[in-house]
């Protein structure tokens, strides 16, 4: 009898498997209001750019202090288990290629939208579908993500919604930046519902511990850059004492836990 577990594969399994499936829903629904309503939050303030440093030096503290570490141990853990000679994975470096691969590809995303918004396509068709599909995949990722971490517990969902939540806060800047009304109008509720469609995905399916690193890592690399690219291209709208703030903040709440 077929079954989705045949269909999908041994990459992914039907199931679920986050330690508290009624945290990771409402982790999953708080992720997708706070890029919804990202835009209005300190909206006109002088904190906000403040506000949007202390997020991206957040963010960029779990991506280092806290995910990198964990997937370069799930990695580890297959490399050395039978399974590792089935998998990507012959070393443990290796997963880093994944990172690299996430920052590469919205940076070649990055690239793509600044260069038509100088007027070689019409932003409001192409650049804006193309910049709104990438981060639905990414938010996509994030909310999927939300129900499959390396470490369980509650503790690791909360770490995990709160550097989210905050990242989005810095992506939304940046879209909202590039595509303006059309982004308010249309873009934010579509990533929203993204991170919501990932979510249900992800309740739906677990993936083996393999895999789930490349996402993981995948996700790292998208994280670094899309908050270096708020941060270090004009230093007149970053701060950087509020950066520093924010990413040893948090720095330090992830290595007290």
């Amino acid at each position: 009898m077929w079954s989705l577990e045949q269909a999908l594969g041994p990459w992914v399994v039907v199931g679920q498997s986050a330690a508290s499936p009624t945290v990771a829903a409402a982790i999953t629904v708080a992720l997708a209001v706070v890029h919804s309503l990202a835009g209005r939050l300190w909206a006109g303030s002088d904190y906000r750019p403040r506000v949007l440093s202390a997020a991206g030096g957040a963010s960029l503290a779990y991506v280092v202090v806290y995910l990198l570490p964990e997937i370069n141990e799930a990695v580890l853990h297959v490399v050395e288990s039978d399974a590792g000679s089935a998998s990507f994975f012959g070393r443990d470096v290796e997963v880093y290629v994944v990172v690299l691969t996430g920052f590469l590809t919205f940076y070649a995303v990055h690239v793509f939208a600044s260069r038509t918004t100088d007027g070689e396509t019409d932003q409001t068709s192409v650049t804006f579908w193309a910049h709104l599909a990438s981060f639905g995949v990414y938010n996509a990722l994030i909310g999927y993500l939300v129900f499959h971490q390396e470490r369980s517990g509650t503790t690791a969902l909360v770490l995990y919604g709160v550097a989210m939540g905050l990242h989005f806060l810095v992506t939304d800047a940046g879209l909202r930046r590039h595509h303006g009304r059309t982004y308010h109008r249309l873009g934010r509720w579509l990533l929203a519902g993204a991170i919501l469609l990932g979510g249900l995905v992800g309740t739906l399916t677990t993936v083996a511990e393999g895999p789930l690193a490349l996402l993981l890592a995948f996700l790292a690399g998208g994280i670094v850059f899309n908050v270096t690219k708020e941060e270090l291209p004009d230093p007149e709208t970053s701060r950087f004492g509020s950066f520093v703030a924010g990413t040893v903040g948090y720095a330090a709440v992830l290595l007290a836990l």
